[in-house]
């Protein structure tokens, strides 16, 4: 017995041991940050972004034709808002609705990069309209915000992105490699008609960028248990998307003799099956470099476990959603109250974890819920992108900017569970990123695609301030 318990405490004292080393040498990741002299910009910025708000450049669905008044209109907007930029850069219109300026640098020997956005924003669910501050397409602007669809979901990024060209082109500024600016219109539902046709012509070009940045990173308050200071969420990869119809046959019958399985019960029992059966949480970059970027800004404990995910990968996991997401969206079935019926189906959302695709998810579908079930992918479908990485010339360029001009703020690596246009950049570009200064908490995040969406006055300045370094430090 004084054996076990000796051997028990040898082994107690080998994993302390292996904690506190491991802990103690999770060092800060961040980087200095350096002098920076921030330009003045006008309050005339807040007058363009609420003109911008006002075009109804809503995607409805993947087969609706887009509203071509509008698009055309906010085409114009920018053409009289931005006369430097569209004297200066080239545009292309690629696929009637879609923007691609060219800025051409005077060194063509550097990569070029490329800013993305996009022009399009979900439509406004209407029993919601009372309970917005202002008209959702009315750019209402108030003593601290601009109101409106498009404000954070991606309006503030392009009308960004152009005022900072044109307060360049203003200086003179020219840029040694060459730039572009990509804008999709079809972005909410999937960019194959826009961003996919914008890098398929770059990539006939012969471009190959050094970076693509587009939307889906920002800076989160009070969003990191342990962490005061603000930490800004660089997303170096994003899931995949993809849809899965479950459909169940049956002859129905009479409500009152119900056979043991009925449709809409058989149905039911296979949602709960994939709810309960989900696929696991997995360690694979970037999470990995999450947990090293964060880790040493916790306080001790909680960076003991984010230097030993060996012994906490569960919690650590669980907590940063590190797996492919189930979520039921749709379901049909029946038509009267005392028939059962002879179709049932529901419609089943996964956000697809790098490492994971289409084809794996719908075999997990498959070998988890009844025979009695058929699976069907519906809709738009793609599997996740490559991760970009940390260790290239481009990052270290984004990160210093960024700690440059918020100083207290915290970079992060990070996995975007959502997915962007910059999925289509890869076979173009060494290097794809996902962030703007874009601050968000809790409350900030429910606006995006939902109710009273809007930025405010001064976050949107630094997004433009915040682009025109970009610029000029590449």
């Amino acid at each position: 017995m004084k054996k076990l318990f000796l051997g028990l405490l040898i082994a107690f004292v080998v994993v302390l041991a292996v904690l506190l080393f491991n802990t103690l040498r999770l060092s800060s990741k961040q980087v200095d940050p350096e002098p920076i002299e921030k330009v003045a910009i006008s309050d005339e910025v807040f007058q363009n972004l609420s003109k911008a708000i006002q075009f109804k450049t809503i995607s409805f669905s993947e087969d609706a034709i887009p509203d071509s008044a509008e698009f055309f209109g906010f085409h114009r907007f920018l053409e009289e808002t931005f006369p430097l930029t569209h004297a200066n850069l080239s545009l292309e219109k690629i696929n009637t609705y879609s923007l691609l300026y060219k800025w051409k640098g005077s060194d063509e020997s550097l990569k070029p990069i490329i800013l993305m956005s996009h022009q399009d924003v979900v439509p406004v669910d209407q029993p919601t309209l009372n309970q917005w501050e202002a008209g959702p397409f009315e750019g209402k602007i108030t003593d601290t915000h601009i109101i409106g669809r498009g404000t954070m979901d991606d309006k503030s990024t392009l009308i960004g992105v152009m005022e900072a060209v044109e307060k360049l082109l203003s200086e003179n500024y020219q840029p040694t490699r060459t730039i572009y600016i990509a804008s999709g219109h079809d972005e909410e539902v999937g960019g194959p008609k826009g961003a996919a046709k914008i890098a398929e012509h770059l990539k006939a070009q012969g471009v190959h960028a050094a970076m693509t940045m587009d939307e889906g990173g920002y800076i989160a308050e009070n969003m990191v248990p342990g962490v005061d200071a603000p930490v800004a969420m660089v997303n170096l990869g994003e899931k995949g998307f993809a849809s899965f119809r479950l459909i169940v046959e049956t002859n129905g019958g009479h409500s009152s003799a119900p056979p043991r399985e009925n449709t809409i019960g058989i149905l039911a029992q296979a949602i709960v099956d994939l709810e309960n059966n989900q696929l696991p949480y997995k360690l694979i970059p970037p999470i990995d470099s999450q947990l090293e970027y964060i880790g040493p800004e916790l306080p001790f404990l909680t960076r003991m476990a984010f230097a030993n995910p060996w012994l906490f990968k569960k919690q650590l996991l669980t907590g940063l959603n590190a797996h492919t997401t189930t979520a039921p969206t749709i379901i049909n079935g029946g038509v009267k109250n005392n028939v059962i019926p002879t179709v049932a189906e529901a419609t089943i959302n996964f956000r697809i974890l790098p490492g994971e695709t289409i084809e794996s998810v719908q075999a997990h579908i498959e070998s988890t819920v009844s025979d009695k079930v058929r699976v069907e992918p519906v809709g738009f479908l793609t599997n996740p992108p490559k991760v970009s990485t940390v260790d290239s010339e481009s990052y270290k360029i984004l990160e210093k900017t960024i700690r440059s001009l918020y100083p207290g703020t915290i970079v992060v690596p990070g996995l975007l569970g959502g997915a962007t246009d910059s999925r289509y950049f890869y076979e173009i570009s060494e290097e794809v990123y996902r962030f703007y200064p874009m601050w968000i908490d809790s409350k900030s995040m429910e606006r995006f695609h939902g109710i009273d969406e809007k930025i405010s006055k001064e976050n949107y300045k630094e997004i433009i301030q915040f682009s025109y370094h970009l610029i000029r430090n590449f």
